[in-house]
C-alpha cells in the first residue's frame, strides 16, 4: 500500500509534476489535483495504477478553494485574459471526488474561457456528466484505445474495464449535453493497430468535436518509468503522421493537430525561482512521487530531491538540507543532495 498525501494549503502547489499547477508558457495551465488511479495501462508512461513498480507516494489536493486562490495569482501575474484549465494528470482525475465543486469554481474565474479534462471515463454516470456541464466543463478528452471489448480490457490492464458503458456515455456527451468531445487513443503498434481507423468512423459517426478536433491520436512513446508491451516497437514520429495525413484523406477528418486548433498561445511564464547547478536550501517536508525522492519546500516552491536512499529518507524528512537544483524546465524542479 502506498502512502496517500492530503495536500492542503500548507505546500506549494508549484513546482512538482505529480500534482498542483503547471505553466509551460502559453495560455493553458495544467490543473493536477489527484495522482490516483486504478487503472494498470500496459502503455502507462507515468507507471500509474495499483500494480506500479516505482510509485511510493500519492497525492490529493483536498483544499479546492487553496487551489482556486493559487490559480487566480498564476493567471493575474501571467496578465492573459483567455485562459483554458486542463485537468490533467499522472493518475486519473475523475478519482477527484470534489470535480464538479472544482470546475464550478473555475468557471467563475473570468479569465477562464475553457475548462478541459483528460479522463478514462472512470466513475462516469449520466448524472455526474449533467453536473459536469452544468459546472461549466467546456470539453472531455476520452482516453479511449479500443472498441473491442477484449483489446480495450486488456490495454486498460483492469478486468472490470467495460468499454460499452464508455461508447454509450461519450455518445450523451455528444447527443444530450453542452460539451465537446475528442477522442484521444493511444497508438500502440502491434496491439491496436486495427482500432485506430475504427475510432476515427465511430468519432465521426456519433458528432464528436463541434467546437475543437474531435481526435487527438497519441503516438506511444517509451519513457524512462513508463511501462512498455513486450514486443511493442516505438514508431517514428515520420511514420506516425504519414499515417495520420492517410486517414485524413481517407476519413475527410483533421488529425495532424497544432496549438492553434484549440486556441493555445504563448505567454509569459512564471519566473525561474532557480538556476541549474545553484545550490539551496529546503526543508523536506514529504516523501517524494517516486522511490528515492523526497519532497521539499523552498519558498513558494516545491523541490523534488532525487536519489535518496530509503535509509536516508527517514533520518532527512523535517530537516532543512542543501540541495542542488539539476532541472528547472517549467518550474518543475529536481535536485540532488549537496551534503
Amino acid at each position: 500500500m502506498r502512502r496517500v498525501v492530503k495536500v492542503d494549503g500548507d505546500l506549494p502547489l508549484i513546482g512538482c509534476i505529480a500534482f498542483g499547477i503547471i505553466d509551460r508558457g502559453t495560455n493553458l495551465l495544467q490543473i493536477r489535483v489527484t495522482t490516483l488511479c486504478p487503472y494498470n495501462c500496459i502503455y502507462c508512461s507515468v507507471d500509474a495504477g495499483p500494480h506500479s513498480r516505482t510509485r511510493q507516494t500519492e497525492y490529493v489536493i483536498t483544499d479546492v478553494d487553496y487551489l482556486v486562490e493559487t490559480l487566480r495569482q498564476v493567471i493575474e501575474y501571467k496578465g492573459v485574459k483567455h485562459v483554458e484549465a486542463h485537468l490533467d494528470g499522472v493518475g486519473e482525475v475523475m478519482t477527484y471526488d470534489k470535480i464538479v465543486e472544482l470546475v464550478q469554481k473555475l468557471s467563475e474565474i473570468p479569465q477562464i474561457k475553457v475548462i478541459s479534462m483528460q479522463t478514462r471515463g472512470y466513475r462516469f454516470t449520466y448524472h455526474i456528466l449533467d453536473e459536469l456541464a452544468d459546472a461549466g466543463l467546456s470539453r472531455v478528452n476520452l482516453s479511449i484505445d479500443a472498441l473491442d471489448s477484449d483489446l480495450a480490457k486488456y490495454m486498460a490492464g483492469v478486468d472490470w474495464y467495460n468499454v460499452e458503458e464508455v461508447i454509450n456515455y461519450a455518445e450523451y456527451i455528444v447527443r444530450s449535453t453542452k460539451m465537446d468531445l475528442l477522442i484521444a487513443p493511444v497508438w500502440v503498434p502491434g496491439i491496436n493497430d486495427r482500432e485506430i481507423p475504427r475510432l476515427i468512423e465511430w468519432a465521426k459517426r456519433i458528432g464528436a468535436g463541434k467546437r475543437w478536433p474531435p481526435l487527438g491520436i497519441q503516438k506511444f512513446v517509451v519513457h524512462k518509468r513508463g511501462r512498455k508491451p513486450r514486443g511493442v516497437r516505438e514508431m517514428r514520429w515520420s511514420e506516425f503522421y504519414r499515417w495520420l495525413r492517410k486517414w485524413e484523406k481517407e476519413f475527410g477528418i483533421k488529425l495532424v493537430l497544432s496549438p492553434e486548433d484549440f486556441q493555445i498561445f504563448k505567454t509569459r511564464s512564471l519566473p525561474t525561482r532557480f538556476r541549474v547547478g545553484e545550490r539551496i536550501w529546503v526543508k523536506v517536508v514529504e516523501w517524494g512521487w517516486q522511490k528515492g525522492e523526497l519532497l521539499g519546500v523552498c519558498g513558494d516552491r516545491l523541490v523534488t530531491i532525487v536519489g535518496v536512499r530509503s535509509d536516508e529518507g527517514e533520518y532527512l524528512l523535517g530537516k532543512v538540507v542543501r540541495v542542488e537544483v539539476i532541472e528547472n524546465k517549467h518550474n518543475i524542479y529536481l535536485a540532488r543532495l549537496h551534503l
